[in-house]
C-alpha cells in the first residue's frame, strides 16, 4: 500500500507520457545541435576550409540511439574512405575528359545505388555515401585538378570530424541504448508466443488475428535484426550475446513456421473428418502449454527460462515413445500416413521450441556454447529492383551533369552532386517520390531561412558565441520537423542544405547571386529525383510489387534447388524479409498485405516441407532405391515449378508428381522391415511429401483456386 508521500513523488501521468515521448524527441534535439556547433567550433580553431561540412555530417549521422549513431558513423566513414579512393581515380584518368569524367562519376554513383538498394540497414547507407562523396569531391575539383588531394583530404577530415563529435555526444550526453532496445523485444516476442501457442493450442484465435499476430512476428523480426546490428556497437554485453540473439532470431523463424505448419494440418483433418488422429493428438497439444511457465506463471525472463527448457526436455524425449503407442492403438482401418505426417510435425516443433527456449535461457549468462554456432540472418533483395534503382540514378546524373557542360550554369555542379547524394538516400526509402519531394519542401524552407541568416545577421554578429546564439533557432527548427511524424524528409532536408547553403566558414562569402542559385540548383535537382522515382519504373508501380511476389515465390525454388548448409536459415530469413519489403510497398492497402501473408503461409509450409524432405533423402543413401529417389526428385522439381510460376498445367503437375513419390514410398515401406532406422526415415520422407500435397490443396491458400478447379472435393479452409 503507498504513502501519501510516495504518491506525491509519483510523476504525474501526463508529465510522465511527455517524458517518454516528446521529452526524448527534445533531448536529441540539443544533443544534435549541440554537437553541431561542437563540431563547427572544433573546424573553425582547426582552420579548416569548410567547417559546415562537419556541421552537416551531425546532422545526416545523428540517431537517438547511442548505437544507431556509432553504426552510422562507422559506415559513413567506410564510405567516405572508398569515394574519395575512386574519385582520386577517376581524377587522375578523366581530369582532361568532362564528359567521360561526368560518364564515370554517373556509372559510379549508379553502382553505389544499387548496393545501397541491395543491402539493409547502416550498410546500405556506406554505398549510398560512396557513391555521394565521389560526387561530393570530385565534382567541385574536377575544374582544379592541381588541389584535387588536398581538397579530398580535407574533406574527409571534415567529415570526419562531425562523426567523433556525434559519436560522443550520442554516447556520452543522456545517451539512449539500442541494447535495451533488443533486451525489451526479445523477451516480449517470448512472452508473446508463448501466450499465442497457448491460445491457438485453446482454439480460441479467430484467422484474422492469427495473420496479424504472424505479420508482427515478421515485422519484430527484421526489426530485431536492425537493432543488433547497431547495439554491437555501444554495449560490450551485447556484444557477448549477439550471435545468441542472432541465433534466437533464427529459431523463433523456424519454430514459429513449425507451429503454424502444424496448426494448418490439425485444421484440416478436422474439416476433412478425421476426428480420431486428431482426439488422439490433441492431448499431447495440450500437455505444451503448461511446461512453458514457471511457478505456475508464464515465462518471461531469460533467467526463467531455463526451468521450462529442462521440462521441454524431459517432454521431448519421452514424447516418441507415447506417439508410437497412441499409433498402435489406433484403429488399423485409419490411414496412418496423416497420423504420421502429424505426428512428425508435433516431434519438430517440439525440437525447434526445445532449441529456443535454451537459446533464450542462455542469455541470462555473459558467455554461453550457443554463441558459438551462430545462425545469421540473411536478407533478401531482388537483383533486378536493385539493378532498377542503379539504373534510375545513373540517367538523372547523366542528364543533370549533361545540362550543366551545356549550359555552363555556374551552380550545375551543385545540382549533379545534389542529385547523386538524394537519388542515392531516397532509393532506400519506402517511399522515394515522396521522399524527395519532400527534402525540396524543406530546401525550400532552408533557403528562406539561410538567407536570413546570411544577409541579416551574419554581418552583425562577432565572435562564435553570437554565432551560435544566431543559428541556435534555425537549426532546432529543422531537427524539430525532422522528428515530427511523416516529416522526416522536410526536416532532413531542410538541415543538410541550411548548412550547405548558410554554414558559416571561416571566410564567409556574401554572394547573394552564387547563393540563389545554389538554391535554385538544390531544389530543381531534387524535384527532377522525384519525377525520376515517380516515372522512370517507379517504385510504387504494381510492377514491384509482383516482382518481389515472385521473389517470394520463388523461396520454394532456392529450398529445391538450394546448396542445403544452412539453407533453412537462408530461406526462412529470405522470406521474411520480402514480405517486409512487399508490406512496405503496400502500406495502406490492406487488400494486398493480405494476399502477401497468404503466398508468406503457402511458402513458408512448402519450403520448409522441401529443405526436411531433402535433408532427409541426403542422410540415409540406402534408405531408397533408384526409383523412389527419381520420383522425389521430379516432384521436388514439379513443386519449384509451380512456385516459380503458378499455373493450372504446372498445378495438376506437382500434385501428380507428389502423389506418385507417396506412392513409391509406401510400397518401398512394406518392403523394408528392418533396420527400423530406415523405416523411420521412409515414414519421415512420406509425411514431408504428404504434407506438401495437402498444402497444395489448401483451398485458402493462393494456389486455392487450381485446388478448386482441378479437385473440387479435396482440400480444407484455414480453420481457426
Amino acid at each position: 500500500m503507498s504513502t501519501p508521500s510516495s504518491a506525491q513523488n509519483r510523476p504525474h501521468p501526463l508529465l510522465a507520457d511527455w517524458a517518454l515521448t516528446d521529452g526524448l524527441a527534445w533531448i536529441h534535439i540539443f544533443k544534435t545541435v549541440l554537437a553541431a556547433f561542437l563540431a563547427l567550433w572544433i573546424a573553425m580553431r582547426l582552420d579548416l576550409p569548410q567547417p559546415r561540412t562537419a556541421m552537416t555530417t551531425v546532422f545526416i549521422v545523428m540517431q537517438p540511439q547511442s548505437g544507431m549513431v556509432l553504426a552510422k558513423s562507422f559506415y559513413r566513414f567506410c564510405g567516405t574512405l572508398v569515394g574519395l579512393v575512386v574519385m582520386l581515380v577517376l581524377i587522375s584518368l578523366f581530369s582532361q575528359e568532362p564528359v567521360l569524367f561526368l560518364t564515370a562519376t554517373a556509372l559510379w554513383v549508379g553502382i553505389c545505388t544499387a548496393g545501397a538498394a541491395r543491402n539493409r540497414n547502416f550498410r546500405s547507407y556506406g554505398f549510398v555515401l560512396s557513391g555521394y562523396t565521389a560526387a561530393l569531391i570530385g565534382v567541385p575539383v574536377a575544374q582544379h585538378t592541381d588541389a584535387a588531394f588536398l581538397t579530398a583530404m580535407t574533406r574527409v577530415a571534415e567529415v570526419s570530424l562531425g562523426v567523433v563529435c556525434s559519436g560522443a555526444l550520442g554516447a556520452l550526453v543522456f545517451p539512449r541504448h539500442a541494447g535495451s532496445q533488443v533486451r525489451a523485444t526479445v523477451r516480449r516476442r517470448f512472452t508473446a508466443f508463448v501466450d499465442y501457442v497457448s491460445k491457438v493450442l485453446g482454439g480460441g484465435v479467430e484467422r484474422s488475428q492469427i495473420e496479424r499476430i504472424n505479420a508482427a512476428f515478421v515485422a519484430d523480426v527484421v526489426g530485431l535484426e536492425a537493432a543488433r546490428s547497431v547495439a554491437v556497437f555501444e554495449d560490450p554485453n551485447m556484444r557477448m550475446r549477439s550471435g545468441r540473439v542472432a541465433r534466437l532470431n533464427g529459431e523463433f523463424m523456424s519454430v514459429s513456421t513449425r507451429f503454424h505448419a502444424l496448426h494448418q494440418l490439425m485444421n484440416r483433418l478436422r474439416v476433412n473428418g478425421a476426428t480420431m488422429i486428431v482426439d488422439a493428438l490433441e492431448p499431447y497439444f495440450r500437455e505444451v502449454a503448461p511446461l512453458l511457465s514457471a511457478a505456475g506463471a508464464p515465462v518471461e525472463k531469460a533467467a526463467d527460462a531455463a526451468h521450462a527448457a529442462a521440462q521441454l526436455d524431459t517432454f521431448k524425449a519421452l514424447l516418441p515413445k507415447r506417439i508410437g503407442a497412441t499409433r498402435r492403438a489406433l484403429d488399423p482401418a485409419i490411414d496412418l500416413l496423416e497420423f504420421d505426417t502429424a505426428a512428425e510435425l508435433l516431434y519438430r516443433f517440439v525440437d525447434d521450441l526445445h532449441a529456443y527456449t535454451q537459446t533464450y535461457a542462455s542469455l541470462a549468462v555473459p558467455t554461453h556454447e550457443r554463441e558459438h554456432r551462430i545462425t545469421r540472418y540473411v536478407p533478401k533483395t531482388s537483383m533486378l529492383a536493385a539493378g532498377v534503382s542503379g539504373l534510375r540514378a545513373f540517367i538523372v546524373v547523366l542528364i543533370l551533369s549533361g545540362f550543366w557542360i551545356m549550359s555552363a550554369w555556374p551552380s550545375g555542379g551543385t545540382a549533379v552532386l545534389d542529385a547523386a547524394a538524394v537519388i542515392a538516400l531516397a532509393s532506400s526509402s519506402p517511399r522515394p517520390t515522396q521522399m524527395a519531394f519532400q527534402m525540396a519542401g524543406g530546401t525550400a524552407l532552408a533557403t528562406a531561412s539561410g538567407m536570413i541568416v546570411v544577409f541579416a545577421l551574419y554581418p552583425r554578429i562577432d565572435g562564435f558565441l553570437l554565432l551560435s546564439a544566431a543559428l541556435l533557432p534555425f537549426l532546432m527548427l529543422g531537427v524539430f520537423i525532422s522528428t515530427r511524424p511523416g516529416m522526416m524528409g522536410y526536416g532532413l532536408g531542410y538541415c543538410i542544405f541550411f548548412c550547405f547553403l548558410a554554414g558559416p566558414d571561416n571566410v564567409i562569402q556574401y554572394d547573394p547571386s552564387g547563393f540563389i542559385n545554389d538554391a535554385i540548383a538544390l531544389v530543381i535537382s531534387m524535384l527532377i529525383c522525384s519525377m525520376a522515382f515517380a516515372v522512370l519504373l517507379p517504385t510504387d508501380a504494381p510492377w514491384l510489387r509482383r516482382l518481389l511476389t515472385r521473389e517470394l515465390r520463388r523461396q520454394v525454388v532456392t529450398a529445391s534447388k538450394g546448396r542445403l548448409t544452412r539453407l533453412a536459415m537462408r530461406f526462412e530469413s529470405g522470406t521474411r524479409d520480402l514480405l517486409s519489403q512487399i508490406d512496405a510497398l503496400a502500406a495502406g492497402r490492406e487488400d494486398l498485405q493480405r494476399e502477401a501473408l497468404r503466398w508468406l503461409f503457402a511458402v513458408l509450409e512448402v519450403g520448409h516441407a522441401v529443405i526436411d524432405l531433402r535433408t532427409e533423402l541426403g542422410r540415409f543413401g540406402t534408405s531408397t532405391d533408384a526409383a523412389s529417389r527419381d520420383s522425389i526428385k521430379r516432384a521436388l522439381h514439379q513443386v519449384a515449378r509451380l512456385f516459380d510460376h503458378p499455373t493450372p498445367r504446372r498445378f495438376d503437375a506437382a500434385l501428380s508428381a507428389t502423389s506418385v513419390a507417396i506412392d513409391d514410398l509406401r510400397t518401398l515401406l512394406d518392403t523394408v522391415r528392418e533396420p527400423l532406422e530406415e523405416r523411420h526415415q521412409l515414414q519421415r520422407m512420406s509425411s514431408h511429401l504428404h504434407f506438401i500435397r495437402t498444402a497444395l490443396l489448401d483451398p485458402q491458400s493462393p494456389l486455392g483456386a487450381f485446388s478448386q478447379q482441378e479437385h473440387p472435393h479435396e482440400g480444407a479452409p484455414h480453420a481457426a
